[in-house]
């Protein structure tokens, strides 16, 4: 084997002893909304999301850190999405219902930093000490609850080295919510409308007042009609429905809205009789959840307009328009706004 001389070999050392040192001073010490301690790099340049709602929060903060989708975005999101995440691989998920990741891929992309944006308990918490554990890759939990977006913006900004860019949307975040709150201040708690969430093409998945998907609905000044504990979703049945007799329905599945009018079994309620039953428009990601992330932002303020009015068509289109540049950076033409609002 062939040897180094004396003075290169020490040369390298020197080398490789610099690199760790400066490496250790690039990585400072973060509390994650956990509470563990989580050393990270100080400007992550290779960012994996454990889920949707991550993948969401990533891109509109710093999209080219971005390794991959969870899943590929469909052909009607490409025209919302910035040219250079367009083609970017779908590598799966950690989190959520149907993770399809394996460790190898994981590694194979080769992350400085993994990001989780979501429910913080124990499970989740497990999940990313096990993760961290057998990769070596530092891995933080930021709260995803709608009332805690403007922190989580302002903190993962901060963690991914764009703090102004997260201020900037944190701003937009609280100011999103300031305007709904005028704008409900005045409305009595016995006048806000019953609200059930149609998943699915049956639209009988839905989600109760305690779940993440659905928390939208009462902070847009809607009361959510399902009896469910649990802080997941729940499969019901058309009885239920009845029983609970929604004054609106809001669904994220389009071959529902189209079909639900002609449907004998929802005829009798109340949203359907009286055509009070509102698509949330999806692309590139959905108003109401699909994921439960800060794409939730604009769909408060769509949803508020559906439910109280308040709002002129043309005032909401361009709020529309605003919230597409700002945050998914592509400024959507009449034609895009046409596609996306037509459902």
């Amino acid at each position: 084997m062939t040897r180094l001389p004396m003075p290169r070999r020490l040369a390298a050392a020197a080398i490789l002893l610099w690199a760790a040192l400066a490496a250790a001073a690039a990585a400072r010490e973060i509390t994650d909304a956990t509470g563990r301690s989580v050393t990270v790099p100080d400007s992550p340049a290779r960012v994996f999301a454990a889920g949707p709602p991550a993948a969401v929060l990533l891109y509109v903060l710093k999209p080219e850190a971005m390794l991959g989708w969870t899943r590929a975005p469909k052909p009607a999101d490409l025209p919302y999405l910035l040219p250079a995440t367009r083609g970017l691989p779908a590598l799966g998920r950690l989190t959520g219902r149907g993770d399809t990741l394996n460790l190898e891929v994981l590694l194979s992309a080769g992350p400085d930093l993994i990001v989780d944006f979501g429910t913080v308990n124990d499970t989740y918490l497990s999940l990313a000490e096990r993760i961290e554990a057998q990769t070596g890759v530092p891995y933080v939990l930021i709260d995803g609850s709608f009332a805690n977006t403007p922190r989580a913006l302002r903190e993962l900004g901060a963690l991914l080295g764009v703090p102004e860019r997260g201020e900037r949307l944190a701003r937009y975040a609280e100011e999103t919510f300031a305007a709904v709150d005028a704008q409900l201040a005045e409305l009595p708690a016995a006048d806000r409308p019953g609200v059930y969430l149609a998943r699915g093409p049956e639209g009988l998945e839905t989600a109760g007042p305690n779940s993440i998907n659905a928390e939208i609905i009462a902070r847009a000044g809607g009361r959510n009609v399902v009896e469910a504990e649990n802080d997941g979703l729940a499969a019901i049945s058309p009885e239920n429905v009845l029983a609970w007799a929604p004054g609106a329905i809001v669904t994220i599945d389009k071959g529902f809205a189209a079909g639900v009018a002609a449907d004998p079994a929802w005829a009798a309620v109340p949203a359907v009789a009286e055509g009070r039953v509102y698509l949330a428009p999806a692309a590139p990601f959905g108003f109401i959840d699909s994921p439960p992330s800060v794409n939730r932002l604009i769909g408060l303020r769509w949803l508020a307009a559906m439910l109280h009015g308040g709002s002129a068509p043309g005032a909401l289109r361009e709020e529309i328009r605003d919230f597409y540049t700002l945050f998914y950076q592509v400024t959507p033409d009449d034609a895009a706004l046409d596609a996306l609002l037509g459902g």
